[in-house]
């Protein structure tokens, strides 16, 4: 029983490894930055779960309190690069609305 359990986990992190090349080519490529933004986010959640399937494989604690770790910064991270694109996103609406948009200061 111990194998099937062992190979299930194998193939789990092979499938969540397809899903972290996609997700990288959605970041690299975009088209916008919020897709990015998303792209980036799910990154970090599909790589928090592979350490946590990592920790029940190799049997080790510690494995656990670093995938919280990552997650709790990468939710940080997210929720940053959220806040400055919707602070661009504002100005560029504010500019497009009074027509200044070449202008800059």
């Amino acid at each position: 029983m111990d194998e099937a359990w062992r190979l299930m986990a194998q193939i789990s992190l092979g499938v969540i490894g397809i899903l972290i090349f996609l997700c990288v080519i959605r970041l690299i490529r975009g088209p916008k930055v919020a897709d990015r933004i998303v792209g980036a986010n799910m990154l970090t959640t599909l790589v928090t779960v592979a350490i946590c399937i990592m920790a029940l494989m190799l049997g080790e604690g510690y494995l656990v309190d670093v995938a919280l770790i990552f997650c709790l910064l990468s939710f940080l991270a997210v929720a940053l690069l959220s806040k400055v694109y919707i602070g661009i996103w504002s100005k560029n609406q504010a500019e497009k609305r009074s027509g200044t948009k070449g202008a800059r200061s």
